[in-house]
């Protein structure tokens, strides 16, 4: 039963970061494209951990820490080119 559940999660999650990407497309203005790619990365370790839980194969949850501090990079990365006025 939790296995279904967490499947639903996860499909309705990867339905909604394709509505992030196109955030990310259309996006008025570099900070918000920054910020859709960012919720693309967060929606993609919060899968991976519901894949981790839902097949009982932990070393999903490895791979989303580092997804997620790849993904904390980047989004601090981007911020800092932001705050120097190169890139909006």
């Amino acid at each position: 039963m939790i296995e279904i559940v967490l499947q639903a999660g996860a499909y309705i999650l990867i339905m909604l970061m394709f509505v992030c990407l196109w955030r990310a497309v259309v996006g008025p203005s570099v900070p918000d494209r920054i910020a859709a790619i960012n919720l693309v990365g967060t929606k993609a370790v919060v899968v991976l951990v519901f894949v981790a839980l839902a097949t009982e194969q932990l070393f999903f949850v490895d791979v989303a820490l580092v997804y997620a501090l790849v993904n904390f990079l980047t989004s601090v990365g981007m911020a800092k080119y932001i705050e120097k006025g190169t890139l909006g």
